[in-house]
């Protein structure tokens, strides 16, 4: 998500020409969105980053269940 953040704002700070942002290559730019298309369409995937993070949510909603269930009594 950084990485998102980071392109949005180049993109903004090189449209707007602001300081020394206005230099800088529209390529430069494009290769980082590249660089983010392949990190969320087959890195992540590959290392199991994303199955990582349905896990720990299923868990958590797991914990909370078992929570409730043994606080109502």
């Amino acid at each position: 998500m950084p990485l998102i953040l980071l392109i949005v704002a180049l993109v903004g700070l090189r449209y707007f020409e602001v300081w020394r942002f206005a230099e800088l290559s529209w390529w430069a730019i494009g290769a980082l969105m590249v660089i983010a298309f392949l990190w969320f369409e087959f890195i992540e995937p590959m290392l199991g980053f994303d199955k990582r993070k349905a896990h720990n949510e299923d868990e958590k909603r797991r914990k909370e269940r078992v929570k409730q269930t043994f606080d109502k009594k």
